[in-house]
């Protein structure tokens, strides 16, 4: 973990802290971001940094004009499941990507079966507008999750859309800096995907695991 990362997840530990210990509940006012800064003697960037992940998971609510407040996340079970995760130390942010992986390889299964041609369009239209790349790379969560959103829409099943969806969205939580596939996975998982090819799609997704840059 680099010196950066932990400094960051201190932070988010010692919010999570002066909540518990001020007694706040649902509903209550965060103290300032400049207050936070000053409590936790840590500057104001990485204080908001740590706020904008929060709330990106639901703990809290910005309102305009009248500050952050600790939201209900009781109100989804799915997130308060997958926030308690989040917070705590690697070991659990790595069992949160096994089971994204896991449940990846079931979305390729069922996408072989049912992907359709006009989804297979879609993803050859993402990497047509990828292509005017010179060294044919792609550095980018955004590109990957919306690539694979496709994928996951093309299955038809809305309650495992919504399920990849809050995994999704919380690994770019934890690991929102840049990742790393090559061109070639996405041009393969599309060749796999149109010829129906179960067994090659799931070993692209373990060939061409995402490698994290170091902040």
């Amino acid at each position: 973990m680099t010196t950066q990362r932990k400094v960051y997840q201190d932070i988010l530990q010692k919010i999570k802290a002066i909540i518990y210990n001020d007694g706040l509940q649902t509903g209550d006012k965060l103290p300032s971001e400049r207050e936070l800064s000053e409590r936790l003697n840590a500057g104001r960037s990485s204080v908001r940094e740590a706020l904008r992940s929060m709330e990106m998971l639901g703990l809290i609510e910005t309102r305009r004009g009248e500050g952050t407040f600790i939201a209900n996340a009781k109100d989804h079970r799915l997130v308060e499941v997958i926030a308690s995760f989040i917070l705590k130390d690697t070991k659990s942010r790595e069992d949160l990507l096994e089971t994204r992986k896991l449940i990846e390889k079931d979305i390729l299964r069922v996408a072989c079966e049912r992907i359709s041609d006009e989804y297979l369009l879609r993803l050859r239209t993402m990497m047509e507008h990828k292509d005017n790349s010179s060294d044919r790379e792609i550095f980018s969560t955004e590109f990957d999750t919306a690539f694979f959103r496709i994928i996951v829409s093309s299955t038809g099943n809305y309650l495992l859309m919504r399920l990849w969806g809050e995994l999704a969205d919380y690994h770019q939580t934890i690991w929102h800096h840049l990742t790393f596939r090559p061109f070639v996975y996405y041009e393969e998982l599309i060749e796999a995907l149109s010829t129906k090819d179960q067994e090659k799609a799931i070993l692209l997704l373990d060939q061409y695991e995402m490698k994290r840059t170091e902040e």
